[in-house]
């Protein structure tokens, strides 16, 4: 038994009494309320975990009060109590969102039992609410790190279509954090308790990748002893995210263009469509535009991927956010290895900046496992990267007054001091995109 606070709600001081007298007994906390108004303030004021009411009352009715506090208090279970028993009202008020309807002095040996049911049931629901509080703080956008205009527009994007079901495209370099961004869009919607599956598109040949997004029927195909459930359909009311989708063979985008029509499909082997509820994501490092003008890429597929877009930015284009990238994983993979690592050198910080970083944050990542393994003292330095990032003849970038990218610095510069320092009517002004405003100056290390 989970003893907890329970909320008396009856007009009859005697009936309250006994109820109360037994209540009590299994250690319950009682408040008692003789209509709906003292019993709206109670609610208000103490933390009534259960609600036992009677449905006919002098200022109003036990079924219209409960959908009324389950919308203000909705964790809170109420039970109704009524004289005779009316199967109407019993329907509506389960519906109303009741924990059970019971009838008053024949059902006194059931109220105990019913009070530590739902006193479990609130538990659990708590146990949940922490486990979703968890899930979303190790998912979450807050995991994604970074001080640059340009993974800021990225984060402020996704924020905004997490809550939607829309289809999202994520377009970037590999190594860039597509499935990452990925995650926190679903952790962070109405789906982040249901499924997240991931498919690398460019992992499978044709035949194989048909089979793992859609699954197959036995005897579809030698070696298909049994069914199958595709990935597809495993993510049912959750998210599918479809990584590399530009990799996808032409004759299998038709099939998930169907997916996103019509919430159905076909298994391979099957002649019946199956139904599903799932959220897709998709990502790329292709330009699928030219990979439509090509014949390469379906068009009404791209269309229907392209509802809602974000680009991540490659790690060459926000390298202020290097030192907090690099000190990030520096202290996870210190704590991974029991390394008792506690800084960089100036040298092993300015070498990395210099980097282009091809692979951006997945290559930074790998350079700091390896550097934390290798690390004999408590600072990471220069002798800790690989030899190809010590010998680096990476050299500041010096403008001339001759030099056309001196001269769009000098514009720019010029431009953001007339708006002082206002971005988006600087961008207005130059007849460019904000986002390549902000390009430009972090470039060109402009200030403003």
């Amino acid at each position: 038994m989970v003893a907890g606070n329970i909320l008396l709600i009856d007009d009859e001081e005697k009936l309250r009494s006994l109820l109360k007298r037994i209540i009590s007994l299994e250690g319950f906390t009682i408040f008692e309320a003789g209509n709906l108004k003292a019993a709206n303030k109670i609610l208000e004021k103490e933390n009534i975990n259960v609600v036992l009411c009677d449905v006919k009352l002098p200022d109003g009715n036990g079924v219209d009060f409960t959908q009324q506090a389950k919308a203000k208090f909705p964790l809170v279970e109420i039970i109704l109590l009524t004289a005779y028993g009316n199967i109407a009202d019993g329907v509506q008020a389960i519906k109303n969102g009741a924990f059970d309807y019971i009838i008053k002095g024949d059902d006194n040996d059931k109220i105990i039992p019913l009070l530590n049911r739902a006193m479990e049931k609130l538990q659990l629901q708590k146990r949940i609410a922490v486990l979703e509080k968890q899930v979303s703080k190790r998912y979450g956008f807050e995991n994604i790190l970074g001080e640059s205009p340009l993974i800021k527009e990225a984060i402020g994007l996704a924020k905004k279509v997490a809550p939607s079901d829309a289809t999202v495209l994520l377009l970037g370099e590999t190594g860039t954090g597509k499935e990452v961004f990925a995650q926190s869009i679903h952790s962070s919607g109405k789906r982040s308790m249901k499924p997240f599956l991931a498919l690398n598109c460019s992992a499978f040949s044709k035949e194989l990748l048909e089979s793992e997004i859609f699954g197959h029927k036995a005897g579809a195909f030698t070696g298909a002893n049994k069914d199958k459930k595709g990935l597809i359909e495993e993510a049912d009311e959750g998210t599918f995210f479809l990584d590399e989708i530009g990799e996808m063979h032409i004759e299998l985008q038709s099939k998930l263009l169907r997916v996103l029509e019509t919430n159905e499909f076909i298994k391979v082997g099957d002649t019946k469509s199956t139904k599903v509820d799932v959220r897709i994501i998709a990502a790329t490092n292709r330009d699928l535009q030219h990979e439509v003008s090509e014949g390469k890429f379906r068009e009404d597929l791209f269309y229907r991927l392209n509802v809602f877009t974000i680009q991540l930015p490659s790690l060459r284009e926000r390298k202020k956010d290097i030192p907090l990238l690099a000190d990030h994983f520096m202290k996870m993979f210190a704590q991974k290895t029991n390394h008792p690592i506690e800084s960089m050198s100036k040298e092993f910080l300015e070498h990395l900046q210099q980097h282009e970083w091809k692979g951006n944050i997945r290559e930074l990542k790998n350079v700091m496992e390896r550097a934390v393994i290798l690390a004999d003292d408590a600072q990471l330095t220069l002798g800790n990267l690989p030899i190809e990032l010590q010998t680096t003849n990476y050299k500041p970038q010096t403008l001339s007054a001759f030099d056309l990218a001196s001269v769009e610095k000098l514009h720019i510069q010029r431009v953001l001091n007339h708006t002082k320092g206002n971005k988006t009517e600087a961008a207005k002004l130059l007849n460019i995109g904000l986002t390549t405003l902000y390009r430009k100056i972090e470039e060109y290390g402009i200030t403003s």
